[in-house]
């Protein structure tokens, strides 16, 4: 029998197993940030894995002498989190999407990595990736609060209001900072004041329905009718999240009260608002039932929109439920069914348009690219509502742009928290998407103090003056914005 001194070898980086395993090592070895596992690391373990089954044990030695020699990752890691964090506060959410991602590639159990990347679906509205990665952090920080709450606001946005308030099941609501702020919405006793019915569950023919503007300055006016009764005149306002009723006029009505928060509004005011809902909103020839509402003091601005008495406001929530049309120059509102036919017949009709990529924070701010003067991009708030201008910086930016504030022009208006000194500026060049305008008429109120609430810099809104030229569409569907 031959001696083991005489037996021939096989060459070490052969194709066997125990080679191959070698080859990975010292991919794992060699790796740039000092010991972490790199995807094309792990992948290629991985094909080990499935071509050579038995060798488990192996593969199990290897994994943990990654760890061992990953005393880097930690560093790494956080260092990649703080890179993403970056791109998220400036907004480039696909680029910090992909970070978030690869660390999440690295450390699946990473929180902060799987919360931002839930986050970010949630301003997509991409409510199936929202939820896969909202309920992992939650698994994995069961007593972490945000997370529950921007799961709620993934099962509110698809009307499954009982969902939505079961995912709130041990958090306070009534003193967590994430819903005083970006949701508000969420109200425990209203949605669950919803049981065993369809929120916003529309009643009506044909596949859209079209309602003129009772006038369209200082901001497009409507008749509507509430719960079945005479017409009331409500104004529209994409500033504005789920349907408003005058308090007033709510309370003629006897609308249920489930509590209040505190409204944020134009230059940092706060006045308190109701949460309420409603039977029914019959809108054009359709009426919708079952709509959560909101409560404050309305008719306090009858006087400067020029008519009788204002009841009330359609927000963006509404508009949330179907491909909705602002359509400034013919004077009227159009709602079509939230479905892939309408959009594309929407989108095979006659008319040059711009699309514009939309995202939306809180439950109501659609956020898109713009641009200020010469400065970089930024993003900027669709807000409608914004009256008597095109566009409203946030002061930082006023004063990087080199805007000047016309302050011998200054004013008093009324805001939705009460009067305002308002001090009119010009921004000579102002864009939104492709859409450019000059000498876009600006306010100044105060502070704006949604610059830095949701995590990223906004820097200002725009307003009724920047889209009237336009037909205005808003489809949540695919995250765009049509102007025509």
């Amino acid at each position: 029998m031959p001696s083991k001194k005489n037996k021939k070898r096989k060459p070490r980086n052969s194709g066997t197993c125990v080679g191959a395993l070698r080859n990975a090592a010292r991919e794992i070895m060699n790796d740039k940030l000092g010991g972490l596992c790199t995807l094309r690391a792990v992948t290629l373990i991985t094909e080990i894995q499935m071509k050579f089954a038995r060798t488990s044990i192996a593969l199990a030695i290897i994994i943990a002498s990654c760890n061992l020699l990953g005393r880097a990752a930690p560093q790494a890691t956080q260092s990649g989190i703080e890179s993403a964090d970056r791109l998220f506060q400036l907004g480039k959410f696909a680029e910090a999407g992909e970070l978030y991602a690869r660390i999440v590639a690295q450390n699946p159990n990473d929180y902060s990595a799987n919360l931002q990347l839930g986050r970010i679906a949630l301003l997509s509205n991409q409510l199936e990736d929202a939820q896969k990665w909202l309920e992992k952090a939650i698994t994995l920080h069961p007593g972490d609060a945000d997370a529950k709450v921007m799961l709620a606001e993934v099962f509110y946005r698809r009307d499954d209001f009982q969902k939505a308030a079961a995912s709130l099941s041990g958090v306070d609501v009534s003193s967590n900072k994430l819903i005083i702020s970006q949701y508000p919405t969420l109200n425990v006793a209203k949605l669950e004041s919803f049981t065993g019915q369809t929120p916003y569950e529309l009643h009506g023919n044909g596949t859209s329905t079209r309602l003129k503007f009772v006038k369209t300055d200082p901001l497009p006016v409507v008749s509507v009718r509430i719960n079945g009764g005479d017409e009331v005149t409500f104004f529209i306002d994409t500033g504005g999240s789920e349907v408003a009723l005058d308090t007033d006029f709510a309370k003629k009505l006897g609308v249920p009260q489930f509590g209040a928060v505190q409204g944020t509004f134009s230059g940092g005011q706060h006045t308190e608002v109701q949460q309420g809902r409603i039977e029914s909103l019959t809108i054009g020839d359709w009426t919708v039932k079952n709509l959560p509402t909101a409560m404050l003091p309305l008719r306090q601005l009858s006087k400067e929109f020029g008519v009788k008495q204002i009841n009330g406001i359609i927000g963006t929530t509404l508009f949330y439920h179907f491909l909705t049309t602002m359509d400034y120059p013919r004077g009227e509102l159009v709602l079509r069914r939230k479905t892939v036919e309408s959009l594309e017949q929407f989108t095979k009709s006659s008319g040059k348009r711009v699309v514009v990529p939309i995202w939306m924070a809180s439950d109501h701010f659609m956020v898109g690219w713009g641009r200020v003067e010469t400065l970089p991009p930024a993003l900027l708030f669709v807000d409608t509502g914004l009256t008597g201008a095109g566009v409203k910086l946030a002061e930082s930016v006023i004063k990087e742009a080199g805007i000047k504030l016309e302050e011998n022009k200054a004013y008093e208006g009324a805001g939705g928290g009460g009067k305002l000194k308002i001090v009119p500026y010009t921004v000579h060049q102002l864009s939104f998407g492709d859409i450019k305008e000059s000498n876009v008429p600006g306010l100044y109120d105060g502070p704006f103090p949604w610059e830095n609430m949701f995590g990223f810099h906004l820097a200002g809104m725009v307003g009724h003056d920047f889209f009237k030229p336009y037909a205005v569409t808003f489809d949540f569907k695919n995250m765009q914005i049509f102007l025509q």
